[in-house]
């Protein structure tokens, strides 16, 4: 399976994930035969809270990164049914137009319950799809809220979704967006109320502490198509930043510290 997923074939890499949602006992062998040929994709996580049009953004960021000639792979973590554990919203219908194009793969997960808007499994996940060959891994997050911080730790960059009329600067704070967005994204731009989101926004910058990085703001209209190609930009010059200051790799050494420390902590709750 592991040379088959190397190889890019798409059924081996739905299976591989699989194995990795179930906790399969092969998968430490699995894991061990792709991590060494890991590191190659870049991955960007997209959060906000629910309504805000995610699934739409990611839907129009596949059709960019298609028209740049890369290769997507799109990771998204769902909540889970209660009824059958599995993802409540897997059918992606949003991403449907995707679905037939064979430079892009489309996966949902179920968080399974677990807190942070990603699925213990999902680092595991991003990894199968890294060393499937994708150029990009777009990693949509459940949409939470105040427990969404964990997608920080998850992905290259952070992109933070708002709307018009997203709520006051206090939620904001305790949301920790803050802390966590390399770049926002003012959805829906084309809606009463986008330019003070986009002021509040700022002046919410303003006020923090200063960071060697700037978050941009950038405003789209995922549904209309308009300023995806200015995202793009954006997440590029991030990407840009982050290898020309050498933090991309420090980044991904805190990712694998955090994985850790959530499989230990998962094995003892296990065994308690």
């Amino acid at each position: 399976m592991a040379s088959k997923v190397l190889a890019g074939d798409r059924r081996a890499v739905a299976r591989a994930i699989s194995l990795v949602e179930d906790g399969s006992p092969d998968l430490p062998a699995l894991s061990e035969a792709l991590y060494p040929r890991t590191g190659r994709s870049y991955t960007v996580g997209v959060t906000g809270s629910p309504g805000v049009g995610k699934s739409s953004l990611l839907a129009e960021l596949v059709r960019v990164a298609r028209a740049h000639d890369r290769t997507v792979a799109v990771l998204a973590i769902d909540p889970t049914s209660p009824f059958s554990g599995g993802a409540l919203l897997g059918d992606r219908l949003r991403m449907q137009s995707h679905a037939t194009d064979p430079g892009v793969f489309i996966r949902s997960m179920a968080t399974r319950g677990h807190l942070g808007g990603m699925a213990l499994a999902a680092p595991e996940a991003i990894r199968v799809l890294d060393a499937s060959g994708k150029d990009v891994v777009l990693v949509e997050t459940v949409g939470v809220g105040q427990a969404e911080v964990e997608v920080a730790t998850a992905t290259d960059t952070t992109l933070v979704v708002v709307a018009p009329g997203w709520g006051d600067s206090v939620q904001v704070s305790k949301a920790g967006i803050l802390e966590i967005a390399d770049v926002f994204v003012v959805n829906k731009a084309d809606k009463e109320g986008a330019p003070a989101a986009v002021r509040d926004l700022r002046s919410m910058l303003r006020m923090g502490r200063q960071q060697p990085w700037d978050p941009p703001i950038v405003q789209i209209s995922a549904v209309a198509a308009q300023g995806i190609e200015d995202l793009w930009t954006a997440i590029d010059s991030h990407r840009r930043f982050q290898e020309e200051s050498g933090r991309l790799g420090g980044r991904r050494r805190r990712r694998i510290v955090d994985e850790l420390k959530g499989m230990v902590a998962e094995r003892l709750r296990q065994r308690a």
